[in-house]
Parts: structure tokens; sequence; C-alpha cells
């Protein structure tokens, strides 16, 4: 714990960050304000509260904010696709940022997986 940026994690959701932010300075996403915080908002909680929970001190508080961080994975996602539909980003880029988002997600879902099952009281058998 304590070593956030050297988790692979981290360092891909800060990338589809700033991708987030490259998109949303053109076209008619550069003008739609709500939208465009919104996911700007979402897309730098990823790395924020995987960063947030690594440097937590319990698996508990751990578990919490990567469950944010997925929470914020899944905002971003559906985001990108209402962009898409109101023709603000094309279908490639949808693909691009949601695989992205995705190869975010997994490691999230394996590292929480991981937390909880060291959390788990062991049972006697």
């Amino acid at each position: 714990m304590g070593n956030f940026k050297n988790l692979r994690v981290w360092q891909d959701a800060t990338d589809l960050a700033v991708d987030i932010y490259a998109i949303c300075r053109s076209g008619k996403f550069s003008v739609d304000y709500g939208l465009r915080n919104q996911i700007q908002k979402a897309a730098v909680s990823i790395s924020s509260n995987i960063a947030e929970g690594d440097e937590r001190g319990t698996n508990r508080e751990v578990i919490h904010f990567f469950n944010i961080a997925k929470g914020s994975v899944a905002e971003v996602i559906t985001q990108l696709h209402i962009a898409h539909r109101i023709n603000y980003i094309n279908q490639a880029t949808l693909e691009e940022l949601e695989d992205k988002a995705e190869k975010i997600r997994a490691p999230l879902k394996n590292l929480i997986k991981v937390r909880v099952s060291n959390h788990s009281p062991k049972t006697k058998g």
C-alpha cells in the first residue's frame, strides 16, 4: 500500500482522464458544460479513488475506495455512450475509450476480490 503511482490500473485511469479532457476540448462537447463537467469529474474520480484507497490503512477502506473507482468507470462508460448518441463523439472514439475504461474496470474487480478474500474471516473446518 502507498505506492499507487506504481499501480498499472492507476496509470491507466490517469491516462483515461487525460483522454477524456482531450475530447471535451473540441466540438459540441466543449460547450455542453453539464455533460463535459460530469464526464471529466467521473474520469478524475477513478484515479483519485484508486490513489486514496491505496493510501488507506485497512482492507475495508481500500475496498470502499476501489468500489467507488469502479463505479466511476461505469459512469464514464455511460456518459461516453450518451456523448456518442448525441453525436459528440464518433463510433471509433467511443470504442477506443470504452475499451480503455474496461481495461481499468477488470483489474479493479480483481483487486477488490483479492482484498475481500483477505478481509473475510477464516472459518475453522
